[in-house]
């Protein structure tokens, strides 16, 4: 019975990894429709958000049938309120991604991304594929100190969304309001997608270490102090 037990807990973790590289891959996908307009490649991002949600409600019934049958304490309990709360963040990256590939598509046969932010965008779409790949490697390994590099990878992407900002409100903009409330739009989904990565990466700190990521990176020591 115990060998089941921890078998199915280990499930669940596979479970979230395969979560992980799907929505990773949805991104992907997504910004090379938005780019590209491709309407064919936008409608699968679109189509296959489906997956993904099916796969945060069957582990959601595991991890809660896992709580009543078995009644976890302490690690084993950490282990299965955390994969709960990283289930939800998967599919809400899941769905920007599919907001992504909805733009893409409404504007079809044209681009939302005008020329001269077509690199930043691309860097931004690139980027949020690493962080959750990452992401699903900590899943796996439960590796802390590379779960607190994707903290320092984040403030890439905090940079590319002020960028996009700043090129918005430059005077020289003459793509339109319309354009404009695209790019606004875009920008958002893929710094909270990043944000989700990171979050996730989080929560396997807390579960190895019991600290929250943010408090270990304030006691840790300053590089050459």
């Amino acid at each position: 019975m115990r060998d089941s037990y921890h078998e199915e807990l280990d499930s669940i973790g596979e479970g979230l990894v395969d979560m992980a590289r799907l929505v990773g891959s949805a991104m992907g996908r997504a910004t090379a429709a938005l780019l590209d307009a491709d309407l064919q490649l936008a409608e699968s991002v679109i189509a296959g958000d489906e997956k993904v949600d099916d796969l945060q409600r069957e582990l959601e019934t595991r991890a809660i049938q896992l709580l009543a049958r078995q009644q976890p304490v302490a690690t084993d309990l950490r282990i299965v309120v955390t994969s709960l709360r990283m289930s939800a963040d998967l599919e809400r990256s899941g769905d920007l991604a599919k907001h992504v590939a909805k733009l893409a598509r409404l504007r079809y046969p044209g681009r939302c991304v005008p020329d001269d932010l077509h690199a930043t965008v691309l860097e931004m779409g690139q980027l949020a594929q690493r962080l959750m790949a990452k992401a699903a490697e900590v899943v796996t390994t439960k590796n802390v100190d590379l779960a607190l590099e994707l903290e320092q990878d984040d403030d890439r992407m905090d940079y590319l969304h002020r960028k996009i900002f700043q090129h918005l409100m430059d005077d020289r903009w003459k793509h339109g309001i319309e354009t404009a409330v695209d790019v606004t739009l875009i920008g958002r989904y893929y710094e909270r997608f990043a944000d989700h990565a990171v979050s996730c990466a989080g929560r396997v700190v807390y579960l190895v270490t019991g600290e929250h990521a943010d408090e270990l990176s304030a006691t840790a020591p300053v590089e050459g102090a």
